[in-house]
């Protein structure tokens, strides 16, 4: 399977997820895979990692795997729902985020990630999402 990773990190360019540096390992039909290195910018004002940004790693993840995912007719995909469970937090290093399709329909998706801890393996974070497939306009190529 192809790893689209390098298309993907080029194309967020001047996005959210560039701003955030996220850098990506692995794009593929039904899985992701993404981390960043914790800077200032990934943390709240109270000194630990800002949930945001977790949410944003994982949706993200998500978001990417949705688009190498995607079946024939459709041209997209909305977020329609998503929960975060934080069981944890980093205050330094890499954190890192496994994205998995569960459920890949005709119109919706159903993703699951997980954000760990490089440093020392633990979660941070378990994360669901559900995404709307956009269909292409009939007629379209």
């Amino acid at each position: 399977m192809e790893n689209a990773a390098p298309a993907f990190q080029k194309n967020q360019a001047g996005y959210l997820p560039d701003i955030l540096k996220f850098d990506w390992i692995e794009v593929r039909r039904g899985f992701a895979r993404g981390r960043f290195e914790i800077t200032k910018q990934h943390v709240a004002p109270n000194g630990y990692l800002h949930a945001a940004t977790v949410v944003a790693l994982a949706d993200t993840a998500c978001g990417y795997g949705c688009i190498m995912s995607l079946p024939e007719g459709a041209s997209g995909f909305t977020t329609i729902e998503l929960k975060a469970n934080f069981l944890g937090t980093a205050l330094e290093g890499v954190v890192s985020c496994e994205a998995r399709m569960l459920h890949g329909g005709r119109t919706t998706q159903v993703w699951d990630a997980e954000v760990k801890s490089e440093a020392n393996g633990k979660t941070i974070a378990l994360f669901r999402c559900t995404q709307f497939l956009l269909s292409k306009p009939r007629g379209a190529q």
